[in-house]
């Protein structure tokens, strides 16, 4: 019997019943993509890091290295489980041929390696440990998604003719943000061009118990091992994996979650209109002594079809965007190595909404038991309760045009049925706003003040050397004399052991020097300006427990020196563990320098920059365009395509969220508009009234959205992004794009389907409606 109903009901308004069940479908949609999303995410990076066998420890050293202490060092720590060390040359992205183009504009160290021993292997696409032939290279494979490398073109490193072969996966080096790049060669070819570059080492460890490693770490320190270069741990390793897509999918699952409730406020609109449709119906029903839990089934009966049918379509919907927003997961992590896992939470998802979705139904069906069956049979309709607006008077009305004039009175007279499509309204600004804030905020040059980097114009990197000291030098004298240049500071980066409150010894990288002229932003605080101040990243700060005013102590050449903290700052470079000083030091040898510029003509930054890479051939010379562009463009890029989807959606959910509320105030106010037709009005009229009523909601959900947009919007962003170590977090808004084009492209479409509704006016019979 049910199933009859529910087929001759759902036939007889076909409108509303796919109107609803495209509703379900995008929740389905995107819950089932947030979830596919994100164990795809977690399981392939697992499977890539099992495979690879990534280090839990890795300390990267430029100079010389003491094997054997090193050896006895991890033979000696029962925490060890394996120890190596791998060799990384080094060499100059001017130096590498690939196809005829070099890597001169690459801001990444590039360099050679061999296949691994015992761990951490470079692998293939289909996750096996390559063994690489003599004459053959496999290369990043992120330098095959941005175009500088294919299958077969041959890479020239000091004369020497490398072919490649095939592309390679590295779990500890694939992000953008490891500003490391490892090309795999046999041992024979890597003897032939060891001359090119300069060697590092990357001392590696994996424990027996990854719950030890902080202790690990303060051991290693504490031994005074090689230490010259920044050393990153297993959950940093994870973190620069799953930093750009992970971005991606919190934002795909913020969605999701505000389109769930805008469903739930669809199905209320739909559950009303059929009220307000079958509401003598109902009261007949009531009358004849038919219970209320029986009339509740016959919609729980209709409602349970439309959420299946839509949770199936959401879900076949699905694997149309499946794969194009996993193509960045599968290129540089591989498929999941546990399908069934994938199933079990997409089945889970779809089962949540359906539940989610029913529960509400039977709370909005509640409703029946205040329905008066006497009401019902004498005025066929609801007698909502309306709120005079006395100041609002049609006699008082001497500016606004009439139609104008009762269309936003009757917005203010009923304010709780209006209520819910402003809610709507504000959702769909929220979800438009909010994605394409965060791109824009990533996205712009001014974002790499949450990367740890100073806004400037021009970086150039002098990694450490016997001759460091004279090569900085002689780039200081050549921006001071050179006009172009309108401000430079040089930081250069030292480790030093730090006391923790408990007594024991940690490690810490400094950068030194005048932190005010190219400022990072600061969460706390301000930057170091006193010889006793230093400023902590985030990550740094949580770790050592420290907050701006807290005193902490550097052992600097065997003495203990008493610092300040200033300020605490954003950065994800490094592993986000970096701290920031003003004070001199010439006891301890440097790890490495920056040298940050500002052009006095911004248009000069390209050519001061091929000037400057011929000049200083020992430094990485590079604009900060593309030194942004380089390191997170496979963020950008993803949160871009969320953004599109974003606005997609929620115009797709205006449109049909206004015919709904449109359809539903049209089936209340038959009787209304059968008088005002009695009176004069003509369609057109009528039409205008309601126009008014959707465009009045609409631009109060508008400036609300914009401004829980840049509130409260900005404030869950900023939980996110400070997750990856970059607090202080505030959008960079596109005046144009914000507060031009997104109103109008929702004005646009709420007034299309405002005048598709309303086109049923002219059907409404005046005899029908007017009986008293």
């Amino acid at each position: 019997m049910y199933w009859k109903i529910v087929r001759n009901d759902m036939a007889k308004s076909k409108l509303i019943a796919g109107i609803t069940i495209l509703f379900v479908a995008a929740a389905a949609m995107l819950v089932t993509l947030s979830a596919m999303l994100i164990v795809h995410l977690t399981s392939a990076m697992e499977t890539m890091m099992e495979q690879a066998e990534t280090s839990h420890f890795l300390q990267m050293h430029a100079g010389k290295i003491d094997q054997a202490r090193l050896t006895e060092f991890a033979e000696r720590d029962e925490r060890v489980d394996e120890f190596q060390v791998n060799e990384f040359l080094n060499v100059d992205g001017a130096k590498i041929h690939i196809a005829g183009t070099t890597l001169a504009h690459s801001v990444q160290d590039n360099g050679f390696s061999t296949q691994s021993e015992k761990f951490d292997y470079l692998l293939d696409l289909d996750g096996h440990v390559i063994e690489v032939a003599n004459g053959d290279i496999y290369v990043p494979v992120g330098y095959w998604k941005d175009g500088t490398a294919k299958l077969g073109d041959t890479v020239i490193v000091q004369d020497k003719h490398l072919t490649i072969v095939g592309f390679l996966r590295d779990s500890q080096m694939n992000a953008m943000l490891a500003s490391s790049k490892r090309f795999l060669v046999s041992e024979q070819d890597y003897a032939a061009i060891q001359g090119a570059g300069t060697v590092e080492y990357l001392i590696e460890f994996r424990l027996n118990d990854l719950a030890e490693l902080k202790d690990f770490e303060e051991a290693y320190t504490r031994a005074g091992l090689e230490a010259n270069g920044p050393s990153i741990t297993f959950p940093l390793f994870k973190m620069l994996n799953a930093l750009s897509d992970g971005l991606m999918i919190a934002v795909i699952l913020f969605i999701s979650l505000l389109v769930v409730f805008i469903a739930f406020m669809c199905i209320r609109f739909t559950l009303l209109t059929k009220m307000e449709e079958d509401y003598r119906e109902i009261g007949v029903m009531k009358v004849i002594g038919i219970r209320v839990a029986d009339i509740q089934k016959m919609y729980l009966a209709k409602y349970g079809v439309i959420t299946v049918i839509g949770c199936m379509l959401g879900f076949a919907s699905s694997f149309l965007l499946r794969d194009r927003l996993l193509e960045n997961i599968r290129l540089f992590m591989g498929e999941t190595g546990n399908t069934s896992l994938i199933w079990l939470f997409t089945f889970i998802g779809l089962l949540l909404v359906f539940i989610v979705i029913m529960g509400y139904v039977q709370s909005v069906l509640k409703q029946f038991r205040k329905l008066s069956a006497t009401q019902a049979l004498r005025f066929g309709t609801t007698q909502g309760k309306t709120q005079h607006t006395k100041w609002l008077n049609l006699s008082s009305n001497k500016r606004l045009p009439i139609n104008l004039f009762l269309g936003v009175k009757d917005v203010l007279s009923r304010k709780r049925l209006y209520a819910t499509m402003l809610a709507v309204l504000l959702l769909a600004t929220f979800i438009i706003i909010v994605p394409h804030n965060l791109h824009n905020t990533i996205a712009a040059k001014s974002f790499m003040t949450y990367m740890g980097i100073g806004n400037s114009d021009i970086r150039i990197d002098v990694p450490q050397s016997k001759q460091t000291v004279q090569q900085v030098a002689a780039v200081i004298k050549t921006l001071e004399q050179d006009k172009a240049i309108e401000h430079y500071s040089v930081l250069t980066t030292k480790k030093f052991a730090t006391m923790a409150d408990d007594g024991s010894e940690a490690s810490l990288k400094i950068e030194l020097g005048d932190h005010t002229i190219f400022p990072v932003e600061y969460a706390h605080g301000r930057a170091p300006i006193a010889h006793n101040e230093i400023a902590l990243s985030v990550l740094n700060a949580e770790e050592l427990h420290k907050k701006v005013g807290d005193a902490m102590s550097l052992i600097i050449h065997g003495e203990v020196k008493e610092l300040i903290v200033s300020g605490i700052y954003s950065d994800i470079t490094n592993g986000g563990k970096t701290a920031k000083a003003a004070f001199f030091d010439h006891s301890t040898e440097s790890m490495w320098s920056v040298i940050y510029g500002t052009m006095s003509k911004p248009s000069q930054v390209e050519e001061k920059r091929k000037e400057y890479a011929e000049t200083f051939s020992f430094a990485k010379v590079s604009g900060i365009d593309d030194y942004i562009n380089q390191t997170f463009s496979t963020t950008i890029h993803a949160i871009e395509k969320a953004s599109r989807a974003a606005l997609v959606i929620a115009l797709l959910l205006c449109l049909l969220v206004t015919l709904l509320f449109m359809n539903m105030l049209m089936a209340k106010d038959q009787t209304s508009i059968a008088i005002m037709k009695a009176l004069g009005f003509t369609n057109r009229d009528i039409a205008t009234q309601y126009a008014a009523r959707a465009v009045f909601v609409l631009l109060l959900a508008i400036t609300m959205g914009t401004f829980l947009a840049n509130t409260l919007g900005e404030l869950v962003t900023s939980t996110v992004i400070a997750s990856f170590g970059a607090a202080s977090f505030k959008f960079t808004i596109q005046p144009l794009a914000a507060y031009v084009f997104c109103p109008l492209a929702l004005t646009s479409v709420v007034l299309l389907a405002t005048l598709i509704s309303t086109s049923r006016a002219g059907h409404v019979k005046m005899m029908d409606h007017i009986k008293e």
